[in-house]
């Protein structure tokens, strides 16, 4: 049974992507962008619970946004709205007096509107100023009545133009952490480089004459993948990590082990500050032509730590987006 109704799912969203029309989606984005205030979601039923959901993923993601039910809208609450915002109606069929009584309201008040609609020719696009039309085939439901499809249509209508307001705002990751400061969101915020580093005892370090047959052993026990190279000032020349030890004895063989570090080392190293978040350095981890595991922790060119992924990991604030 499922199969069958994934199938046809599947067939409905496929017309919607096919059939939109992606220059009438610019203009709604150009006219989003332009809202010098708030952008106002609403709408009747089962597509005013996804006009709720939109206003939330909105404003989470850097936007004004607010959710209106049409009721309470026509009873008073309309006055949150300014000639600076620009209210959108979410609306299957646009036809029905709630959604037809606020966009004539909105009209009189001079508020700007827009719709989402899928029915071509209704009430609701005479009404508004600018008309988004989301093409749908048909409801999943056996009778073509519960909204399902159209919700879905609209949801992922939303969603993709969120995303658009991020990117042209260039929305940052610690933007989006500083409105979620709970949870492991939160954390990309709450948490510095400082908070999970290796300290003291637990830094993997060399001296810059040691060989490198006798480094080996501080390598494997501080489990970091890394080594961070210093000299008689304790200023930090270098790194060597396992991988670094590898591509030697692949070149070298076992002789290349007896040389001294400092001969063998990389200087052209990244490193990252104790009060960087956690979310800048896994960025710096995945710049560059090959990705880093560790990062030494620099202060003055002196080493005072080194945070690796795992320690990144381990504090449950790695985004899915990274």
């Amino acid at each position: 049974m499922l199969k069958d109704i994934f199938t046809r799912e599947k067939q409905f969203l496929n017309y919607f992507f096919d059939k939109i029309n992606l220059d009438e989606a610019e203009k709604v984005l150009a006219h989003i962008m332009s809202c010098q205030g708030m952008l106002i979601f609403s709408g009747v039923g089962k597509s005013g619970i996804i006009a709720e959901k939109l206003s939330k993923t909105m404003i989470s993601t850097g936007s004004k946004a607010l959710y209106l039910s049409p009721q309470e809208a026509l009873h008073g609450d309309i006055g949150i709205a300014s000639n600076k915002d620009l209210m959108i109606l979410l609306s299957k069929s646009g036809k029905g007096t709630e959604i037809e009584s606020l966009a004539r309201s909105c009209k009189k008040r001079g508020i700007a509107t827009m719709a989402w609609i899928s029915d071509r020719h209704s009430n609701l696009e005479s009404l508004v100023d600018f008309t988004m039309h989301l093409p749908l085939e048909g409801e999943i439901c056996p009778f073509g009545l519960a909204p399902t499809t159209s919700t879905a249509l609209q949801l992922i209508f939303g969603d993709c133009l969120a995303v658009a307001l991020m990117q042209s705002s260039k929305f940052s990751i610690d933007q989006y952490a500083l409105n979620h400061p709970a949870g492991s969101i939160g954390k990309l915020i709450a948490e510095s480089v400082d908070d999970v580093m290796a300290k003291d005892d637990d830094i993997p370090l060399c001296d810059e004459s040691t060989l490198v047959k006798e480094s080996l052993y501080t390598l494997s026990a501080k489990r970091l993948g890394i080594l961070v190279i210093v000299n008689q000032q304790d200023q930090v020349t270098g790194i060597f990590t396992d991988g670094d030890l590898r591509r030697l004895i692949e070149r070298q063989g076992s002789s290349g082990l007896d040389q001294q570090i400092k001969d063998v080392m990389i200087t052209d190293f990244v490193s990252v500050s104790k009060n960087e978040l956690t979310s800048k350095a896994l960025e710096i981890m995945e710049t560059g032509s090959k990705r880093v595991l560790a990062l030494p922790v620099l202060e003055e060119g002196k080493i005072i730590g080194v945070v690796h992924l795992h320690h990144i990991i381990s504090s449950n604030i790695v985004p899915s987006s990274i």
